[in-house]
């Protein structure tokens, strides 16, 4: 993740290129509740961070390189897409198109995620830098100053632009050790007994 932009603008091609590689991201059942609220323009990213920070906040915020990305993608995704389409008669059976409380497993973020994922290694392909971040608590805020409908889920926001490694420095987590292929691949089964029975 970068933290650090010059405030350098992205050309739009390279914006389209990167939401076009996040809609052809998997999709359950095709579903493509994908959406993607672009800005591009100094007065709506410092809208963004207007909706996002009180001017305390911001005034001690440690990454104010951040704050200088010329483009944030919102990701929006739309869970009552997965019931719709898992109500039609291919998709039927398994019974998840009454509800979004009948997903165990909620595949709209599971998808967004994906999308997330094109978005960030485009970037680095374009020689970008990106950081995803959350939107917590401040969701129904960016829904109603970007008239983002009621029915959607903001999953993330990332934040693009030209890298400035002179200003970036790393998250606080940053130096927490990578777990090994060794600790997270389990092979046969979770443990190596199983492949006994």
């Amino acid at each position: 993740m970068v933290r650090a932009f010059t405030d350098e603008p992205v050309p739009a091609e390279l914006v389209d290129g990167l939401v076009d590689l996040a809609r052809r991201a998997p999709s359950a059942g095709k579903s493509q509740a994908l959406d993607v609220v672009v800005l591009d323009r100094p007065d709506q990213v410092d809208t963004y961070w207007a909706t996002t920070m009180t001017p305390a906040v911001r005034a001690r915020f440690r990454w104010r390189g951040l704050l200088t990305a010329p483009v944030l993608m919102i990701i929006v995704t739309r869970p009552d897409a997965y019931v719709e389409r898992y109500a039609e008669s291919d998709k039927a059976r398994p019974g998840l198109g009454e509800h979004t409380d009948a997903w165990a497993v909620p595949y709209w973020f599971v998808d967004a995620g994906a999308s997330i994922e094109h978005v960030l290694l485009g970037a680095v392909d374009v020689g970008l830098g990106a950081c995803e971040f959350g939107l917590f608590d401040h969701e129904p805020a960016v829904r109603a100053r970007f008239g983002i409908p009621e029915d959607r889920r903001l999953v993330a926001t990332i934040a693009l632009g030209w890298p400035d490694p002179d200003r970036d420095e790393p998250a606080r987590s940053s130096s927490r050790p990578r777990r090994s292929l060794d600790e997270i691949v389990h092979r046969g089964g979770w443990d190596s007994a199983h492949l006994d029975h």
